[in-house]
């Protein structure tokens, strides 16, 4: 039901909805066929049935789905709100990019509904979403690079278990999407273990892991999944975007993926808390 409300928001984010988009109710219908006569699938799935039977999704129509999932998810108190919320953005996304175009009006509007819900933050994808969607609209146009990126972004997630409604277009094979750094992190010393990749030209390996100590917190030389903070050393490079870092931070998306809130940051983001605490 939270993925059914998350794909609903995403189709209609824009204001605007096609056929392919249509399509993408319809192939949640058809995934969710075995439960059809359980409650509450056989209500919504009855309501869908009607509404899109003139292949047309109104502001009232859409309303109408919205206030069925609402009422009937929160029936459940079984999942946390961030459980709810990652499944809703797993709709959201499936609905923006289910007709194969992703547009900067979607992501403006996505971007409005990540800043709305900044309790995911550490949670996989969310920072990597933010800042992805920040690098991407900073000149405001979506090249053919960009857009290829946001396709395989959301794939990657969407095809996670708990998502079956959207079919989205083949997955670039030779796309390689890797790590980037939280926006703005929030970043706290005090019992907390830091891991340092890269390098900076500010200070040795060493001296960092003596600043952290100074601060309360505890340096790893290796990333574990006790690590709180991967700090990323570019020697200045402000272009977090989405690059490839390397192995380490290859390691931390991996952990992240699984659950772990490991926070990836920038150097630069690293040197403001560090004043913050001065």
């Amino acid at each position: 039901m939270h993925t059914l409300e998350g794909l609903v928001t995403g189709i209609a984010i824009d204001s605007k909805i096609n056929d392919k988009e249509l399509a993408a109710l319809t192939g949640w219908i058809a995934s969710h066929r075995e439960h059809a006569n359980r409650h509450p699938f056989n209500e919504v799935i009855g309501r869908l049935n009607e509404i899109l039977a003139d292949g047309i999704l109104d502001d009232d129509e859409k309303a109408d789905i919205l206030w069925l999932c609402n009422k009937f998810s929160t029936e459940n108190s079984f999942f946390s709100q961030v459980s709810s919320d990652m499944q809703r953005l797993q709709g959201i996304l499936g609905g923006i990019a289910a007709d194969g175009k992703i547009t900067v009006d979607e992501l403006e509007n996505l971007n409005e509904w990540l800043y709305e819900h900044e309790h995911l933050k550490t949670c996989w994808p969310y920072d990597e979403l933010e800042a992805l969607i920040i690098a991407v609209l900073e000149d405001g146009v979506i090249d053919e690079g960009e857009h290829k990126a946001l396709l395989a972004f959301f794939r990657e997630f969407t095809d996670r278990p708990g998502h079956k409604a959207v079919k989205l277009p083949a997955k670039s094979e030779d796309l390689l999407l890797g790590g980037v750094c939280a926006v703005c992190p929030e970043i706290q010393f005090l019992k907390q273990k830091f891991c340092f990749t890269g390098t900076s030209t500010r200070m040795t390996r060493d001296e960092l892991a003596q600043q952290v100590a100074n601060f309360g917190g505890m340096f790893s030389r290796g990333l574990t999944q006790s690590v709180n903070y991967l700090i990323v050393g570019a020697d200045g490079n402000p272009c977090w975007a989405y690059a490839c870092y390397g192995r380490k931070v290859e390691q931390a998306v991996s952990f992240r993926k699984k659950g772990l809130p490991i926070v990836i940051v920038h150097e630069n983001d690293y040197w403001d808390a560090v004043a913050d605490y001065t």
